[in-house]
């Protein structure tokens, strides 16, 4: 009898876990296993009757291509540069609307709402109310003070993306660093100022070291989620002028919607997953290593 009701006791929970496994398996995996399928297989939907096992062929089709190095240069230059602004710009933002001022709660509403703009609108508002070489606020600006308007998603596409990419982002990371603010010890902030201490050293000594995970929870998380940009650059540059703003999430795209190849657009995903899982457990370690 006791048997059986441990027995009992240990099924129960996994009957009501099935569910959230069975939802996993189907959204996950049963993809994952598909996407690896599709990458061994020769499958391009301008040529159905040809599809065959081709082994490793697709991954090095994929990683020969013309393409792939100019977009994991670009992939590399747009995470580093974007992580680079949102950080330094949302400390800065965080630290400065940290004390209380009349309109503050209107001002933190205000900076975390571009966080909200999916980011296909978002690309759009950039090109077409930003950037615009004709009827754009920087062609205006520009115009006021005598100079020649620039095409910017021309001239400077990827620098146009980063920028585009960092509006959005840059709430995200404020929106940690005031919360990590507001967790600080005022008594010390209070003692420190009454040693003499300036604001740099209390910047240096205590702001840093307190906000050390929280920089580096947004580093993580920026890092996975910025890996896969794909929106700002389809709306916008659709990787050009050339390869210019192309990086390896729209390289796959190319492959898969304008090529038509899933098969080498497969093997260039099951790539990016790699890269990505390789870069969340080094980030997952450093951030391990800072909260020890």
């Amino acid at each position: 009898m006791a048997e059986h009701t441990r027995a009992g006791s240990r099924s129960l929970p996994r009957l009501l876990m099935s569910p959230a496994v069975i939802t996993l398996f189907l959204w996950m995996i049963v993809p994952l296993v598909m996407t690896i399928y599709f990458s061994v297989m020769r499958y391009n939907l301008m040529q159905p009757d040809q599809t065959g096992f081709v082994g490793l062929e697709n991954y090095s089709y994929f990683l020969t291509d013309p393409d792939f190095w100019p977009s994991i240069w670009n992939t590399l230059i747009l995470l580093g540069s974007v992580v680079f602004i949102t950080v330094g710009l949302g400390l800065a933002i965080a630290l400065l609307i940290n004390d209380p001022f009349p309109g503050q709660g209107v001002v933190r509403i205000l900076l975390i709402s571009p966080f909200f703009v999916m980011p296909a609108v978002n690309a759009l508002l950039w090109k077409h109310m930003m950037m615009n070489p004709v009827y754009g606020v920087l062609a205006q600006i520009w115009t006021f003070f005598g100079l020649q308007p620039i095409d910017w998603l021309a001239d400077y596409p990827l620098f146009s993306i980063i920028i585009m990419v960092s509006w959005q982002w840059l709430p995200f990371a404020c929106l940690i660093f005031m919360t990590a603010l507001q967790s600080m010890d005022r008594e010390q902030l209070e003692a420190a100022g009454m040693d003499g201490a300036t604001y740099l050293q209390k910047l240096w000594y205590l702001y840093m070291p307190h906000m050390g995970r929280s920089i580096s929870v947004v580093i993580m998380i920026e890092v996975i989620f910025l890996l896969s940009i794909f929106a700002e650059i389809y709306t916008t540059t659709s990787g050009g002028p050339g390869n210019a703003s192309t990086n390896l999430a729209f390289l796959i795209f190319k492959q898969a919607r304008l090529s038509f190849d899933i098969g080498v657009a497969s093997a260039g995903a099951l790539l990016a997953v790699v890269l990505a899982n390789i870069v969340a457990v080094f980030l997952i370690r450093m951030i391990g290593k800072n909260l020890d």
